[in-house]
C-alpha cells in the first residue's frame, strides 16, 4: 500500500478512515516484525541488553551472519537499534534498542504472553483440526 491509496481500516481514536500514510507503515511494521529474525533480535537485546554482533547471533541461534547483518542493517534504518562501533583493533561494534526499539519489544512481549496464556486451547484445536481432517 502506498501514501496515495484510500485508507481501508478505520482508525480507533476517530472512528475515521486512517491515515493511509499510517496504514502503510503499520502494514510495513507488521511485515517486518512478523519476520522471524526480528523479533528474535527483539527478544535477546531487550533480554541481554546491549551486545557485540557475534553475540547477539550466538544468543538468536541458527542465524546465518549475512542474515543477521541484513536484518540489523534494517532495524538499524527503522530506528529499532543503534549500532555503535569502537575504534579498536579488532573492531568491536555493539548493537543496542533505542526507546523506540524497546517499546516494540514491549508490545511484542504481549503475544508472548498471550501464547502462554493459550497455549492448550491452540494445541487443542489444531489437534481437533487435525482429526478432522484425516477422516475426510
Amino acid at each position: 500500500m502506498t501514501a496515495d491509496q484510500v485508507a481501508r481500516i478505520v482508525s480507533p481514536e476517530t472512528g475515521q478512515p486512517a491515515d493511509p500514510r499510517i496504514e502503510a507503515l503499520v502494514h510495513e511494521v507488521i511485515g517486518r516484525v512478523a519476520d522471524k529474525w526480528t523479533m528474535l533480535i527483539l527478544e535477546v537485546l531487550a533480554e541481554h541488553g546491549e551486545q557485540r554482533f557475534t553475540r547477539v547471533g550466538e544468543l538468536v541461534g541458527g542465524i546465518s551472519q549475512k542474515m543477521l547483518t541484513q536484518t540489523l542493517r534494517q532495524m538499524e534504518r527503522d530506528g529499532l537499534v543503534i549500532r555503535t562501533i569502537h575504534p579498536v583493533i579488532p573492531p568491536k561494534v555493539e548493537y543496542r534498542l533505542t526507546d523506540l526499539g524497546l517499546t516494540l519489544a514491549e508490545a511484542f512481549c504481549g503475544v508472548w504472553g498471550w501464547a502462554e496464556k493459550n497455549i492448550e486451547r491452540i494445541e487443542t484445536a489444531r489437534a481437533a483440526f487435525d482429526r478432522r481432517a484425516a477422516e475426510g
